[in-house]
């Protein structure tokens, strides 16, 4: 092989490269034509930082800033996010503060009629790490789909409080807003393997996280 096709095959692949470099999505920063959207996940640190020790090690922590692009008001919903790992395409969507401090108690049984991610359903697992899921993991095999039944506790809950202030307001915006969402951990998941997406806002966004 002379030196000249050499150096072909390797811009070649150096274009390959390139190409699949850029379907890669931006970390953590991403807009379409109505919001720019900017998020992080929170460490262990950070999260003893917003509540001490009293939140669950499995909840995995995101904040968001959303910068409304035009005069249009923006309605700003948690339902609307969804996290998601790319390495066993699981996914987690957030929950709302008083499933997780205890102010609507969460009873969670298998629910063959609801995907994970029904609208009135929180998948519950065990364990440390970062994560939900997106479709079937590796293999075929699914994570179990749960039904919640809430009931509420009227006494009062100092991280409720905290969890509620600290949120990601749902609301119209016409000026940026910031806030956290709140997501349940499945498995040992890195940063780096987790993806933040928002539908319903102008087209679809999606963002990674730094490693």
């Amino acid at each position: 092989m002379t030196f000249r096709h050499k150096s072909a095959l390797l811009l070649l692949a150096c274009s390959v490269w390139l190409s699949a470099a850029d379907k890669k999505l931006p970390i953590e920063e991403t807009s379409n034509e109505l919001v720019d959207v900017t998020a992080s996940l929170l460490d262990k640190d950070q999260i003893h930082q917003e509540f001490g020790d009293s939140l669950d090690p499995s909840v995995v922590v995101v904040r968001v800033t959303v910068h409304p692009l035009t005069d249009k008001p923006v309605q700003l919903s948690r339902d609307g996010f969804l996290l998601v790992s790319n390495k066993d395409g699981q996914r987690s969507e957030p929950f709302a503060p008083g499933q997780i401090a205890g102010g609507e108690t969460i009873a969670e049984t298998p629910d063959a009629g609801h995907g994970v991610g029904a609208k009135h359903g929180r998948p519950s697992f065990e364990g440390i790490g970062l994560g939900g899921s997106l479709g079937s993991s590796p293999g075929g095999t699914r994570a179990p789909d749960f039904k919640a039944h809430e009931s509420r506790d009227a006494k009062p809950n100092p991280l409720l409080d905290a969890l509620k202030q600290k949120e990601l307001p749902e609301k119209q915006i016409t000026d940026t807003a910031s806030g956290l969402l709140y997501f349940q951990s499945v498995g040992k998941v890195k940063p780096k393997d987790l993806e933040l997406h928002l539908k319903g806002i102008g087209s679809p966004l999606a963002l990674r996280f730094h490693p």
